[in-house]
């Protein structure tokens, strides 16, 4: 397949000539309107809605203007999108790397902690996460705090990326599934432990599943924690726990 030659990557909202802060200069711009607060409903909206019900006709109304009064500020959807990408990144907790006796496995957790609770307040924010570069001022922030806390445990330099992608690519998809499963369960209406023992019960009872569900009883019991909440942060932990362990073993390993 001869690719077209002439067409180029989406550049970045962070990287555009043309970026603007505040709307695009001369007269006419709407009053009462800012990148800001387009950010910040587009987030609200996104939470609200979902992803796939978010447009800029849609937030134009939620923002009681024109859509075409959005173009002051940005040149497309996705440009708003890569803002509001970048504003929820602006909602994690950041530790101090130098700061003098900080375990960076704490800080580590923190970080891997903050992350997955992000994903899951945010559930249209992991698709997004891959389709654009996640340079602004937030998500640089954050790489940056993870790159300098990993530094720390002592692995060589061609080791480090490897670390934080074993670490955070892990997260990355526990709290993606996490977020969906808590919409699923938003849907029904029911709480996450009757929704858990609604699914428990059927998938004992059909033929299918039943023999795999009996063969997992004694690592469900286990398992341990009285909600599903509580399973969930055991496992993650536990997770967690064996990542970090691993970084320890191959600085041991050198």
């Amino acid at each position: 397949m001869v690719k077209d030659a002439g067409r180029s990557p989406r550049a970045s909202v962070w990287l555009a000539a043309s970026a603007r802060r505040s709307g695009r200069s001369g007269g006419g711009q709407p009053s009462g309107l800012d990148r800001q607060r387009i950010t910040t409903v587009s987030v609200r909206l996104l939470d609200a809605e979902g992803l796939a019900k978010f447009s800029m006709r849609r937030l134009a109304a939620e923002l009681n203007v024109t859509a075409m009064s959005l173009y002051w500020y940005v040149d497309t959807k996705d440009d708003l999108l890569e803002l509001a990408l970048d504003a929820a990144f602006g909602e994690l907790r950041l530790p101090d790397p130098d700061a003098e006796g900080e375990d960076w496995r704490e800080q580590l957790r923190g970080l891997a902690t903050e992350y997955r609770a992000l994903l899951v307040r945010h559930p249209w924010l992991s698709p997004l996460a891959g389709r654009y570069l996640n340079i602004g001022p937030n998500s640089l922030a954050f790489s940056r705090a993870v790159q300098r806390v990993v530094r720390r445990a002592g692995l060589p330099a061609h080791g480090v990326t490897g670390a934080i992608s074993a670490v955070f690519q892990f997260v990355y998809g526990f709290g993606t599934i996490e977020g969906h499963f808590f919409a699923r369960i938003a849907d029904t209406g029911l709480s996450p432990e009757e929704y858990y023992e609604q699914a428990m019960a059927q998938a004992t009872e059909a033929p299918g599943t039943a023999e795999v569900v009996e063969e997992s009883k004694d690592l469900m019991a286990a398992r341990g924690g009285d909600t599903v909440d509580e399973m969930l942060d055991r496992d993650f932990g536990y997770a967690l726990d064996l990542l970090i362990a691993g970084i320890e073993a191959m600085v041991t390993r050198g």
